[in-house]
């Protein structure tokens, strides 16, 4: 693996960026605009993924990373699970909804793997050294 200086070349880090703006077009596109305080929640759960990610490599040290990542997975998990609330809302049809749940599912894949590669590797941050 290539090593990454900053926390937006990281691949988690720009589809969550991506998925946070698809959030966002439907906060405004859809009657969700009207639906203050759900367009609150789920805009701040789905920019809560790439912010921790951001903050947690920010840090400097792996174990305050890892921490940081399994907080943005959680945010993703509910994100998705919000989704659910939008599609039964009919703020979006069948065949968004399952892109975007299937694009959180697949988000949730990569932090938990990029995860699964930190504990496997003895460095421990840039703030140990």
């Amino acid at each position: 693996m290539a090593t990454i200086n900053r926390f937006e070349d990281l691949e988690i880090w720009q589809e969550s960026r991506r998925l946070a703006k698809e959030i966002h077009i439907i906060s405004v596109e859809t009657g969700l605009k009207s639906d203050f305080k759900f367009k609150a929640q789920i805009k701040s759960s789905s920019g809560s993924v790439m912010d921790n990610i951001a903050e947690g490599f920010e840090r400097d040290g792996n174990i305050e990373f890892r921490q940081f990542l399994s907080i943005a997975k959680g945010s993703a998990g509910e994100t998705r699970s919000q989704l659910y609330r939008v599609f039964d809302f009919d703020y979006i049809n069948e065949q968004r909804f399952e892109i975007l749940k299937k694009d959180y599912e697949n988000l949730s894949g990569k932090i938990k793997n990029f995860i699964t590669y930190l504990n496997k590797k003895d460095f421990k941050g840039n703030k140990f050294q």
